[in-house]
């Protein structure tokens, strides 16, 4: 336990906050991709000089829970130089292909080692077969774009990587948006090192550490003891996969064993088991205080069992670009339904637009599950997915679509004590001809409720009058539309 009494607790847990919220500002000003500065699909965290994440941005989850894995990936290089560093590889710390990460060392008097500035931003496109990077129906990485190992981030690097996406120039301007960002991180983290001498700093950089430890197993301290189960599928396009949790609670500590879920994927709805892990976290903040600092010091507390050869717990070079978006929205479903929530939409309803002019991609709100004493919110994204949506004027400025329709999507929530959300309806039609990709769920299986409430309506993609499945793509002409309604969310305890 550390010596820092409450107050310079609480001061220093501050600063690490703040410093990474600015992060997260300057990489949002910065990108040029609406993906990022409309959508805020990125996030930023600092990290300590032994790879734990000492804090992070209240930003994307699915993001956040994983990028321990990326700095891990990069921790035993030599740091002497501030060099910083650039990866996306599933297996060697990244998620999916177009989550891009860079770490950056923080360097103190004499090189001495501090931590890791770190941003992770999805990028409208990374290569690979489709515009956007994110095929319905691929079965190998390569199919999905770049794969980039660790490797230092320096001018050259940007140049040959973005070479190999579409929109390079975005893609150059995405990417030193993000070396930014971590510049900035490096900055304050340095600022505080000056202010509380190294020896504070790593102090306070354990005490932050420890308080979300203690705090966490407080919270689940507080949970009753014994095993709760749950089961649920994913949608792929062979037939459905079925997933399964075993959650143990013994104390002060949690285990989330997944053994028997489905064997890896043939498609895209693989998981690195850091993706896994990081679903599992988003549940376990859910189900405990969310004023407990957001940091890796929480996570002490949890231990994930995977198989790995499963869905779960993937191997090279299967495909994930699904998994990161789909299959982690699913880890989080299950486990809330072990201990009785009622589930969410349980989807991002992934789209991607694209042509040789430009790659578009977005994630769609749907309906939140109600709670115990609440009804849920209506068209919010849900669960691992915390971005905004692209506005209307934003689009239609920028890409060659025309906006319908876009409205919430009426009495489409489940139905009970407490109602659940109700999902959105978006509808496009194209003004030219262009490649579209849907990565979407819960089509074919409603969003369950909860202690007797209903389920919410599952979602609908609709080509002109034809509707399709829940992972399709194809070629959109000009005037086809495009009509997505996303799922409500399920209801808790009986009308």
């Amino acid at each position: 336990m550390s010596g820092l009494d409450p107050i310079a607790l609480q001061v220093a847990t501050g600063a690490l906050r703040a410093a990474c919220e600015e992060m997260g500002a300057v990489l949002i000003r910065s990108a040029h991709s609406a993906n990022i500065k409309e959508r805020h699909d990125c996030s930023t965290a600092l990290f300590d000089a032994h790879g734990e994440m000492v804090m992070q941005a209240e930003h994307i989850p699915v993001h956040l829970g994983a990028m321990p894995a990326s700095v891990a990936a990069v921790l035993g290089e030599d740091h002497a130089g501030g060099a910083s560093w650039v990866l996306n590889d599933p297996y060697r710390g990244g998620t999916h292909l177009p989550d891009i990460t860079v770490v950056t060392p923080i360097l103190g008097e004499g090189a001495e080692l501090l931590g890791f500035s770190a941003s992770r931003a999805h990028h409208a496109d990374v290569g690979g077969r489709v515009p956007g990077s994110m095929p319905f129906d691929s079965r190998t990485l390569e199919e999905e774009g770049v794969v980039i190992a660790p490797r230092v981030l320096d001018d050259d690097a940007i140049g040959a990587l973005a070479s190999q996406m579409r929109q390079p120039a975005e893609r150059r301007a995405d990417l030193r948006a993000q070396l930014a960002a971590n510049q900035l991180g490096v900055r304050r983290v340095v600022e505080l090192a000056e202010r509380l001498g190294i020896d504070g700093l790593r102090s306070a950089f354990a005490a932050v550490l420890d308080y979300a430890e203690r705090r966490t197993r407080a919270c689940i301290a507080d949970l009753p003891d014994g095993t709760y189960t749950a089961t649920d599928v994913l949608e792929a396009i062979d037939g459905d996969l079925e997933l399964r949790v075993t959650a143990t609670v013994a104390g002060d500590e949690l285990t989330l064993d997944f053994t028997g879920s489905a064997a890896q994927d043939p498609g895209n709805l693989n998981c690195p088991v850091a993706v896994t892990r990081s679903a599992c976290l988003f549940a376990v903040r859910v189900l405990t205080d969310a004023d407990i600092p957001p940091s890796a010091g929480a996570h002490r507390p949890v231990t994930v069992i995977t198989e790995p050869g499963t869905l779960l717990d993937a191997g090279a070079p299967a495909a994930v670009a699904a998994g990161n978006v789909e299959t982690s929205s699913r880890v989080a479903d299950l486990v809330l339904q072990a201990f009785g929530r009622a589930c969410g939409q349980g989807t991002m309803n992934n789209l991607t637009l694209g042509n040789d002019d430009f790659s578009y991609y977005e994630t769609l709100g749907g309906g939140q599950g109600a709670c115990p004493d609440a009804p849920g919110p209506s068209a919010v994204h849900v669960a691992m997915s915390n971005t905004l949506n692209t506005p209307i004027e934003a689009l239609e400025l920028e890409f060659p679509v025309r906006v319908v329709e876009y409205s919430i999507r009426r009495d489409s929530g489940g139905t009970g004590e407490h109602d659940g959300g109700d999902g959105i309806v978006r509808e496009l039609e194209a003004l030219t001809e262009m490649h579209y990709s849907l990565i979407t769920e819960r089509r074919r299986h409603a969003p369950p409720g909860a202690a007797g409430g209903g389920s919410g309506k599952p979602g609908a993609n609709i080509l002109n009058d034809d509707e399709l499945p829940a992972k399709a793509g194809g070629t959109l002409a000009p005037g086809d539309r495009l009509r997505i309604e996303t799922p409500g969310g399920g209801a808790h305890g009986g009308a």
